[in-house]
């Protein structure tokens, strides 16, 4: 087979600090490679040297693409050739139409006026192409996570891609999408076409690819090819952490106590439609030293149920009941819910959890300023005093609590994150997709933290769109599906296809009540405020 591209001996540091130490990478013509590796291990840097983000002369080393030297001094280098890399923010407009979007560097023109016609018939095209049936006049904003990742990759075919790089792509989706993209992915190998894939998600990886690349501390630690047999996920994880995880999930004997929060009758209607009841009438309880799992689709509801319980980050006419330890709880603002005991650690860290061009320090303190503060002023050896022991209790990977928190790997932010509400003693957990979009070895550390909170005696919420890790981690598993409860199971008797049946039991219901719609509620993804 062909070889498309070449990397060869690729060499770069930062201030001093090697990213990437004589890295070698190849891709065959028509092949799906994957690149894996714990957080911080190359990935991303490797491709951005590939892309020509990192220009030629800031690195060592040798790129062969298409049979010759390349020296990439910018993006529009490599897209000139075909090299096209979707990162895992995605780059959309939301307020432009998909149109616009798949266009907007490159749109076709007549005596230098955009050509509106061939435009919306292009697109038309390029979204037939990748499946999506939306009309191109269609705003970004108004369609889900999944149907944008698809516009992005119109708009790479847009641009006339040969090798396609996938930073991450089904990190924000739900089973469903994850597996449609892939198939997507799939026929364009079929097609001849080359593909880069950079994921955390080794089920999918081991499905799809045809060789795979791991990096360890930017170093290529080995090259699996499917040809030599089935890819073992055992085998990969080794490679990625250089030693072995006996179990996925840290072992845990839980000590359960009496109940600490109990909501009765919790109703919340979609703050833009005043029609639309999205949690319907819900009764949820929680102990000490417990952690329930929220298991259900995208747009069941579990995002939009956590963020209103606190502090009604989320709907309106929100009703209900809430107690803590018994007692009727305030939780009309998030001051109030903060006061009651309550914290959220939201699936969105770098959006609506961290401050990314602000420290370390800063992060941990930012939700109980008072705890560091001499009257309105911020105390600034307490601060750092607070942050510092954070960081040596969550051994958070830093420089020092003075690094911006946007340099750290998505793990360690994550762990800022945690320190951050942990920072306000709370004694209700939620977690809302804790270890989305971060490596194994880094999970295992959230899950070993996890567990030592709940043995401290916190009550864990605990939200995730994966089956196993829910499986693996709490003690008893609610079932959401169209924001009501639909189940429940203890630790002994949960497994994910006893969870699955229930929610298309449910589905099926609804179909027959309201026909068609069965799960398409969960298509546009979670909401957020």
């Amino acid at each position: 087979m062909t070889v498309l591209l070449e990397m060869r001996g690729i060499s770069k540091a930062f201030a001093g600090v090697k990213a990437l130490s004589d890295v070698n990478f190849a891709v065959r013509q028509g092949e799906i490679h994957a690149l894996v590796g714990e957080n911080g291990a190359g990935k991303s840097t490797l491709m951005k040297v590939l892309s020509g983000v990192y220009p030629h002369g800031s690195y060592d080393g040798d790129i062969i693409y298409d049979g010759a030297p390349r020296r990439f001094r910018n993006i529009n280098d490599s897209e000139a050739l075909g090299i096209i890399i979707i990162h895992q923010e995605l780059a959309l407009i939301p307020l432009l139409s998909i149109a616009e979007n798949i266009f907007i560097a490159n749109p076709p023109s007549r005596f230098g006026v955009i050509d509106q016609d061939a435009v919306y018939e292009r697109s038309r095209q390029l979204l037939a192409k990748v499946g999506l049936n939306e009309a191109p006049d269609t705003r970004v904003t108004d369609i889900g996570v999944g149907k944008q990742q698809l516009v992005e990759i119109a708009k790479a075919l847009s641009k006339q891609v040969r090798l396609l790089i996938l930073d991450e792509p089904t990190a924000s989706l739900n089973e469903s999408d994850s597996a449609a993209l892939l198939d997507l992915l799939l026929e364009f190998r079929a097609q001849g076409m080359s593909a880069v894939l950079i994921s955390h998600k080794l089920n999918e990886v081991a499905r799809v690819a045809d060789r795979i690349t791991v990096l360890r501390d930017g170093r290529t630690v080995d090259t699996l090819d499917r040809a030599d047999g089935p890819f073992e996920e055992d085998r990969i994880i080794r490679k990625m952490v250089d030693r072995d995880l006996q179990s996925r999930f840290p072992a845990r004997t839980p000590d359960i106590g009496e109940e600490v929060f109990r909501v009765e009758n919790w109703s919340v209607y979609h703050p833009q439609h005043a029609d639309r009841q999205v949690i319907k009438n819900v009764d949820f309880h929680i102990s000490r030293g417990e952690i329930v799992g929220i298991a259900g689709l995208m747009g069941a509801g579990r995002t939009e149920f956590a963020m209103s319980l606190f502090g009604r980050s989320w709907g309106r006419k929100i009703t209900g009941r809430a107690f803590l330890h018994g007692r009727e709880v305030d939780l009309s603002t998030v001051s109030r819910a903060i006061d009651a005991g309550l914290a959220y650690v939201t699936e969105d860290r770098k959006q609506l959890g961290l401050l990314l061009a602000d420290d370390v320090r800063k992060n941990i303190t930012l939700a109980n300023l008072d705890a560091v503060s001499s009257g309105e002023i911020i105390d600034d050896i307490k601060e750092m005093e607070v942050a510092s022991d954070y960081r040596a209790r969550m051994h958070i990977r830093s420089r020092d609590v003075y690094q911006p928190s946007g340099e750290l790997s998505g793990g360690n932010q994550q762990k800022v994150v945690l320190s951050k509400w942990l920072f306000t003693d709370p004694e209700i957990l939620i977690l809302d997709e804790p270890t989305r979009g971060i490596d194994i070895g880094a999970k295992y550390e959230i899950y070993s933290i996890i567990n030592g909170l709940a043995d401290a005696g916190r009550a864990i919420i605990m939200i995730s769109s994966e089956l196993p890790e829910l499986l693996g981690i709490c003690d008893r598993i609610c079932v959401m599906d169209a924001g009501a409860f639909v189940g429940e199971f203890s630790r002994a008797e949960a497994t994910q296809e006893k969870i699955m049946r229930v929610i298309l039991r449910k589905g099926e219901r609804l179909v027959d009540r309201d026909l068609g719609r069965k799960l398409e509620a969960a298509s546009p993804g979670e909401a957020h405020p």
